[in-house]
């Protein structure tokens, strides 16, 4: 698909983050899907609550004027650490897109822009967190990331940016 738009987000769109939040949690029976307010867990908030810090980078993928996908980046080292948390000084990825526009690239794009902007702000490093079983863990090996843990269901990627 090539009608597609990548842009930074705008700030009366940072709302739009909690549906693709929710879009970003891995549920690979669409039978049995999750309620929507798994997204106020603390555990899955904190990858947006008080969007605009400092380290906060969110680019979306706009197709006729329809926000499709959203990759965004924030440095989650509080008190609750995100699921891809190496260190205290990198930023941890996010990604979704709703599920029509799966597939067709449009997310491979996001995350080279995003990781292109990434080098171009200085990071030195950025991860994530996936499911083994989900399809997207090929996409992320195939733009570099490097597994550097895992656990029984997931593995904690990491991509060196310098």
């Amino acid at each position: 698909m090539n009608n597609y738009v990548i842009r930074e987000i705008h700030s009366d769109e940072i709302h739009l983050l909690e549906d693709f939040l929710y879009e970003a949690i891995y549920q690979p029976d669409g039978s049995n899907l999750l309620p929507r307010s798994i997204i106020e867990e603390p555990q899955i908030s904190v990858y947006i609550d008080g969007w605009g810090e400092k380290d906060d980078l969110c680019l979306v993928a706009e197709v006729q004027d329809r926000i499709v996908g959203a990759v965004w980046t924030r440095i989650l080292a509080g008190e609750i650490k995100g699921y891809g948390n190496v260190d205290d000084e990198t930023p941890e990825f996010a990604i979704s897109l709703f599920k029509e526009y799966r597939n067709q690239g449009i997310g491979t794009n996001l995350m080279k822009s995003m990781i292109g902007l990434l080098k171009e702000m200085g990071y030195q490093k950025t991860s994530l967190s996936v499911a083994k079983d989900n399809y997207a863990s090929k996409m992320y090996k195939d733009l570099g990331f490097k597994v550097v843990n895992e656990n029984e269901d997931d593995y904690l990627m990491l991509l060196q940016l310098r």
